[in-house]
């Protein structure tokens, strides 16, 4: 209770000083989603960005120095996740590692009579529970820049984040209990079809690499969701409504405000 207390005096205090007036020029140049904002939805984003960018712990990898432009970015990025979420700042997610761009890491392929070929695979992101989230720079860089692909790496890790808060990667987060029983409902059979779909080879609006898992599915969705929304109300306006009613935000108004 009292650690509660004292967080919440230090993101008051944080709060109650003004903005930085480089990050509000970052914002603009760098986050073109931002733009879409309407100006309540974008002081949210501002004050969510200012505890994360305060409260995690970042680090630049293979050389990478980390600046007010990385960490500006990628916070404002977390921030637009969250935006309709109350308190929401990944709090099992201490730390942010920044790659200059995609990272090798090793793995273990079985093959056989107890025996493991070891190898390394690249890797654009990582979320680990209560542990660090992993990010390539060069991709979030691009992401940032130009939405409306359908793609973007600090959602898609960031989404795993919020799924894992109830403990388990299952592509189900916390949700409000008038929530669950339709989560179930149209996740399971949207996860489905892309899985047939991928065994197909057919290509569709959502990245093949959501037929992986439950897991892998709710964060492809999620990137489509914020990255590409007027595309998936058109064909999987099910699955939008859904994550509408749990983001708690209308991204398809704010690419409707700036076509």
């Amino acid at each position: 209770m009292l650690f509660r207390w004292l967080k919440q005096r230090r993101r008051q205090k944080l709060l109650a000083e003004p903005f930085p007036a480089p990050w509000l020029d970052i914002l603009h140049e760098r986050v073109a989603l931002y733009r879409f904002l309407d100006p309540d939805q974008q002081a949210r984003l501002r004050d969510t960005l200012r505890i994360l960018v305060a409260e995690k712990a970042w680090e630049g990898c293979k050389g990478l120095v980390l600046t007010d432009d990385i960490r500006v970015t990628i916070a404002a990025l977390m921030a637009v996740l969250v935006l309709g979420l109350k308190d929401a700042y990944y709090d099992n997610a201490p730390t942010i590692l920044v790659y200059p761009q995609a990272f090798r890491v090793p793995e273990q392929h079985p093959i056989g009579g107890g025996v493991a070929m070891h190898s390394e695979g690249e890797h654009l992101g990582e979320a680990h529970y209560r542990g660090p989230v992993i990010l390539s720079w060069a991709d979030i860089e691009e992401d940032a820049a130009q939405p409306g692909f359908g793609e973007n790496l600090v959602f898609h890790e960031f989404a795993h984040q919020l799924d894992m808060e109830n403990g388990d990667a299952d592509g189900v987060p916390l949700l409000p209990p008038a929530l669950r029983r339709r989560w179930q409902q149209v996740m399971a059979p949207e996860f489905q079809r892309l899985r047939q779909a991928a065994d197909r080879q057919r290509r569709t609006l959502l990245d093949p690499y959501g037929a992986t898992n439950e897991a892998e599915f709710f964060a492809v969705a999620t990137e489509e969701f914020f990255d590409r929304p007027l595309e998936l109300r058109d064909v999987h306006p099910r699955l939008y409504d859904l994550l509408r009613e749990y983001y708690r935000v209308e991204p398809a108004a704010w690419f409707e405000r700036m076509g």
